[in-house]
């Protein structure tokens, strides 16, 4: 029986979920869309330096407490508030002496990065690492609690914000801060109403012993944090220091929009998942088949997008970005490829030693994927563009050949099951990829690829969904039910 309503909470936080990613990423591209084309790759690129400065702060201010409360086992509902609360007023303590110390040394912050007339901007920006802590901690309590129907509001509202703000900024400025008021009006849109509807609230209550035993597993998902950052935003430093804003806003923004379509999918099931595998994971049959299910459900809608963009990257690019863009094409169609492959077969691996209490292997895997990322790009950002792009998305291929190996070596997962779990979305994607080429070849307008691209996708799911009727079943059945591969 609890089982089953577990199975109920999972199946319904997905569908919330899922459908929060869904119409985020219908608003986001229209905006995008829009502003860069009134925007320029070297405002881009400004910003993109001020974003990596700001996230990296944040991740001192949350330091793993989120994950911490999601995947811990508290004997009562008191236990979870009095941890809650350590974790809220440590972070939010810890953002205001971050907030002070990048104050007073904004000109030597600014340096480092390799933008020196950036110090003003980066110390006003610093105000989003405080309105940030106001929402971490309220954004765990929703998720350990499947409440992902009060996330998909608060989501959907803050999507909204840059229609009403962003945008006609950038129609009356023209320049980097019309994206920089619009972050921080969607940031304290979020911490507004999280922190209104939730069911918590902070109180007066601190315990240092409470925050060792916090840290005992905190501290580590801090540093692979630290070092999800640092491998996210290494490039942005080196492509910053070595080439122009033109160049940085190239690299940056190609990332950015294909993560931002990517992570419809990661974005809903990733969270879902955590939680879900966190409160299996004593369970070690409900463990792994929760996981394939999840990772099945992911692959069907993964693999043929990062195929498409591949296959479609010109038109992608022109269509999200505009014409001025058209250099980035190359990385985005890689990205697009390698991201999906990422995410199904390593960034999930993520959770399963998250969800274990095991942060120290997800940290060793981060650590271990920086090592071949830095040469990688300190050997190729002075040859050619191109050569730093194809480079940087192929040393990706590194951490799925890592994850793949741990997973069998600790936690008993067979490699050729886990492969073998996607291979009806592989032959699917596979034909339908066959087809495009073929269609390709007939015409180049953008109407005729317009075309094929749904053409493409009607033949994946006929294929998919008559060769392999459980995974038709699987998609279709009204009632979540966890089962095995």
């Amino acid at each position: 029986m609890v089982k089953n309503d577990l199975n109920s909470k999972i199946g319904q936080a997905t569908r919330w979920s899922a459908t929060t990613e869904i119409i985020a990423k219908l608003i986001s591209p229209l905006v995008n869309m829009v502003l860069a084309r009134l925007l320029t790759p070297n405002e881009f690129g400004v910003v993109a330096t001020i974003t990596m400065v700001i996230s990296f702060a944040e991740i001192f201010t949350d330091a793993g407490f989120q994950k911490y409360l999601i995947q811990h086992e508290f004997r009562d509902v008191e236990e979870l508030n009095k941890n809650t609360n350590v974790a809220f007023w440590t972070n939010l303590f810890v953002s205001g002496v971050i907030c002070v110390i990048i104050f007073f040394f904004r000109d030597s912050v600014a340096r480092l990065v390799g933008n020196p007339a950036l110090g003003k901007t980066i110390s006003v920006s610093s105000i989003l690492i405080i309105i940030a802590a106001f929402s971490s901690v309220q954004m765990a309590r929703y998720k350990r609690d499947f409440d992902f129907k009060t996330l998909f509001f608060v989501r959907v509202g803050t999507c909204l914000v840059p229609l009403v703000v962003t945008l006609p900024l950038a129609f009356v400025l023209r320049n980097y801060w019309a994206l920089l008021i619009g972050n921080f009006a969607s940031q304290l849109f979020n911490a507004i109403v999280l922190t209104v509807k939730s069911k918590w609230r902070p109180s007066l209550f601190y315990s240092f012993k409470i925050l060792k035993e916090m840290l005992s597993f905190s501290i580590w998902t801090f540093f692979e944090m630290f070092f999800f950052w640092l491998t996210l935003n290494v490039g942005i430093f080196i492509v910053g220091h070595y080439l122009d804003d033109y160049y940085l806003g190239l690299y940056k923004t190609s990332m950015t929009v294909v993560n931002s379509y990517v992570s419809i999918i990661s974005a809903a099931i990733i969270p879902v998942l955590f939680s879900a595998l966190s409160r299996y994971q004593n369970d070690e049959v409900n463990f792994m088949n929760t996981y394939y299910t999840f990772q099945r459900m992911a692959a069907i809608l993964l693999i043929p997008m990062g195929v498409g963009i591949y296959m479609y990257s010109d038109l992608v690019t022109l269509i999200l970005l505009g014409k001025q863009w058209m250099e980035a094409s190359g990385f985005i169609g890689l990205w697009g490829l390698t991201s999906a492959i990422v995410m199904v077969y390593a960034n999930f691996a993520g959770e399963v030693y998250r969800s274990k209490g095991h942060p120290k292997i997800a940290l060793g895997v981060q650590v271990l994927h920086l090592i071949f990322v830095v040469p990688t790009i300190f050997f190729t950002v002075e040859q050619d563009f191109k050569i730093l792009y194809t480079a940087r998305a192929l040393v990706r291929v590194q951490m799925i050949i890592t994850s793949l190996i741990l997973m069998h070596v600790l936690y008993k997962f067979i490699i050729k099951d886990v492969i073998k779990n996607t291979f009806p979305m592989i032959i699917s994607t596979s034909i339908m990829a066959c087809i495009a080429y073929v269609l390709k070849k007939f015409h180049t307008s953008i109407g005729w690829q317009i075309g094929t691209i749904i053409i493409c996708g009607m033949v994946y799911f006929l294929v998919l969904f008559i060769c392999f009727p459980k995974i038709r079943r699987e998609v279709f059945k009204k009632k979540y039910n966890i089962r095995a591969k």
